[in-house]
């Protein structure tokens, strides 16, 4: 049975992580005394609903969330600091800060230590997400437990929602640019002057200039969207923003 910890105290554990080429224990205490902090455990780093969602919403979601009090973010899984590391510099999610807790202990002592043996996991954490205010847990959103890694209600909107249900969240932006290209330099200079984040996709890295077609109708760039409505060139956004 999955017990919820709401009122109680995070346990107290150590955190082997690794910053740069020196290791680094880090306690519970430094992580959570004083702070208020928006944790989010997960089965595993490189996993796919960790890391196409769960993560990178967190991720989007971090200046809002700041804004309604959270002073940090933290993931843990049950993984090494290398795993976890490597992964957060693939998924460049700099607004996280993940944790490594590869022997399971912060995970059991929450009791969310799960076997997944029959994935080849081991012991994992089941999924789960929590507000922690100065070490004592104010919520927990634990996933319902049913086979399969559900994910339905430790995402990063439910706990925005939790914490402020009115609180506005950040726009999708998307642009698409290539290099040495002066109206893209002044379409993100537009966004940055607004202080909205977007994603930028490199025509010859990331896209070709037939999908960039396929997606805008145009072969131009750049090219941007805001929660899905394409708004076109640089001249197009300063119109769209004025």
């Amino acid at each position: 049975m999955l017990e919820d910890k709401t009122g109680q105290a995070v346990p107290q554990v150590t955190f082997r992580t690794r910053n740069g080429d020196e290791w680094c224990d880090v306690s519970s205490d430094e992580i959570f005394k004083g702070k208020t902090v928006a944790v989010f455990s997960l089965p595993g780093a490189f996993t796919p609903t960790c890391s196409s969602t769960h993560l990178p919403r967190y991720n989007e979601l971090a200046g809002v969330l700041a804004e309604n009090g959270v002073d940090e973010i933290v993931c843990i899984s049950v993984n090494d600091t290398f795993v976890m590391n490597a992964w957060l510099a693939d998924q460049e999610a700099e607004h996280i800060r993940v944790l490594p807790d590869g022997n399971g202990e912060f995970t059991d002592g929450m009791g969310m230590l799960v076997d997944k043996q029959d994935l080849g996991f081991g012991k994992r954490s089941w999924r789960y997400s929590m507000l922690v205010k100065d070490g004592i847990i104010d919520k927990m959103f634990i996933e319902p437990n049913k086979p399969g890694d559900p994910f339905e209600v430790s995402d990063a909107d439910t706990m925005l929602a939790y914490i402020n249900p009115e609180a506005a969240k950040p726009s999708a932006i998307s642009i698409f640019t290539k290099p040495g290209c002066p109206f893209c330099v002044r379409a993100k200079q537009l966004l940055a002057d607004k202080n909205l984040r977007y994603q930028e996709v490199v025509l010859g890295k990331d896209i070709n200039s037939a999908t960039l077609k396929a997606v805008s109708g145009r072969s131009t760039v750049p090219q941007v969207f805001i929660d899905g409505q394409h708004i076109g060139g640089s001249e197009e956004l300063a119109a769209y923003f004025a």
